[in-house]
């Protein structure tokens, strides 16, 4: 059998090979005992909020928590190990299963009792308001 290295998805034609490895067991050497696997996500932000979207293809609803603590925004739950039937031999498992938490501090304050979080086609997104006082201010010049 010969095994061809891949690349990561949204890395082709990139030569990235060697430092996505590297970035691949630095994650792996510094991540929690308590993490299994990380999804991937995406944040942006607007004048008004921060957007979190999260990958989490498979998952239920109810297998995802999301927290605020002390600033930071905690995306947490677990992909459970699909079980095969008797008789089934596994010949490749890229898919990654067990406890994920992902934890983003917020360089802003944000209204906790504002916070919206929506799950649909396995994407979940996050809104969380920014404070009144975060929020850019235009300041008007008077003339003397």
């Amino acid at each position: 059998m010969k095994l061809i290295q891949c690349e990561r998805p949204g890395l082709v034609g990139l030569n990235f090979g060697r430092l996505s490895n590297l970035e691949d067991e630095l994650d792996r050497l510094f991540e929690s005992p308590l993490t299994g696997w990380a999804p991937a996500l995406d944040v942006h932000e607007d004048k008004d909020s921060f957007v979190v979207r999260t990958e989490l293809p498979g998952l239920k609803r109810e297998d995802i928590e999301v927290s605020l603590h002390d600033g930071a925004l905690v995306i947490s739950g677990e992909r459970k190990v699909e079980k095969l039937e008797a008789g089934v031999e596994m010949h490749r498992q890229e898919r990654y299963y067990g406890k994920f938490q992902r934890a983003l501090t917020l360089p802003t304050p944000v209204a906790a009792d504002k916070i919206k979080a929506q799950y649909k086609d396995g994407v979940l997104t996050v809104t969380l308001p920014k404070v009144e006082e975060a929020k850019p201010k235009q300041i008007d010049i008077s003339v003397n």
